[in-house]
């Protein structure tokens, strides 16, 4: 089965001022020709040395990635005379770049920073040696970037699993999170869960910015999770790992009576599996959620209980196979109750 989530969002470009601010503190920033480049486009997540292109090889050149300068590139120019410096490093204003990142706090001369300053653009320090650096702003920007959509559903931690609740508008997701919240369980999001593909099969869900810790509950209104039960009772993200789709029972359905036979749907093109549950007036879907967390973390740890459930199955119908039907009854010694 394939779910409908909605639409695939893909961001195509932040811009230089937005990487900065976002990145400031944490990477420990500094701009060394002040504003300038700010409104410049970032529109690839990975990043590029440009040492090929300072030696004037730029048939290959990654001009629309953040250019990092790190301690092989900060000597190559070092060693040339400044002419010849100030020559490589304007190789690199023949194409539109977007900043520049100068790592384990050096510094470029003067000189320099008025060529980058008259080409508007962005020249950005940074004590984080490079592979450290590389690594970190990778990472922002991978977020940035990544595929993302919107699922209708309610997403809760349960046992530290992340369930989506998803299900027809009405059905009653958002009273089944209230209800695992209340046992002690933590909601991520309810009604408008954003869904973000981290890699290529890991997926993140969280709420949007205005749903955050709200919930609406039919007959009640809007529900404030966080300030009713707590900072224990919501947290900001948690990995989407199984869906469970609630469905009205129906009497001509056929629905898994093992569980041998695991669904799937898919999300942003990654597999995820899925329970469908029938529900009715009486069930007790909470318990039953909380049973499902439980049995994924079962088979996480290498237990299948459907699948011993058939191997015992097995062995059973095999001994009786080799007793030739004779009918053997179970003794329990001093069992008097």
């Amino acid at each position: 089965m394939k779910s409908d989530p909605g639409k695939e969002i893909r961001k195509k470009s932040v811009t230089v001022g937005f990487l900065y601010e976002s990145n400031k503190e944490r990477l420990q920033l500094k701009s060394l020709n002040g504003n300038v480049g700010f409104d410049n486009l970032v529109s690839d997540k990975n990043l590029h040395r440009p040492g090929l292109a300072l030696a004037g090889f730029v048939d290959i050149f990654a001009h629309q990635r953040v250019q990092m300068f790190g301690n092989t590139e900060i000597a190559y120019l070092e060693h040339l005379a400044p002419e010849a410096r100030r020559g490589a490093f304007e190789t690199l204003f023949k194409f539109a770049i977007p900043c520049i990142v100068v790592t384990s706090s050096h510094v470029l001369e003067a000189s320099l920073l008025e060529i980058a300053t008259a080409h508007r653009v962005a020249v950005v320090q940074t004590p984080y040696e490079t592979t450290k650096f590389s690594f970190l702003l990778s990472d922002f920007l991978d977020d940035q970037f990544a595929s993302q959509t919107l699922v209708h559903g309610s997403f809760v931690d349960v046992y530290g699993i992340g369930l989506l609740f998803v299900g027809r508008s009405g059905i009653g997701k958002s009273e089944i999170a209230l209800d695992l919240v209340e046992r002690g369980h933590r909601l991520v999001a309810d009604d408008a869960v954003r869904v973000t593909k981290k890699g290529e099969a890991i997926l993140i869900g969280t709420s949007t910015e205005v749903g955050k810790h709200f919930m609406e509950v039919r007959g009640l209104g809007i529900v404030d999770v966080r300030s009713i039960f707590g900072i224990r009772a919501a947290r900001y993200q948690k990995r989407v790992e199984l869906v469970v789709e609630l469905e009205e029972w129906k009497i001509d359905e056929e629905y898994t009576r093992t569980g041998l036979d695991q669904g799937k749907t898919e999300i942003l093109g990654v597999e995820v599996p899925l329970i469908k549950l029938p529900i009715f007036p009486g069930k007790n879907v909470t318990v039953i959620a909380e049973v499902i967390a439980l049995d994924y973390l079962l088979k996480h740890y290498g237990y299948d209980p459907a699948s011993e459930f058939s191997k015992r199955l097995q062995l059973a119908i095999e001994e009786k196979r080799r007793l030739r039907g004779a009918t053997v009854l179970d003794y329990f010694e001093h069992d008097f109750e």
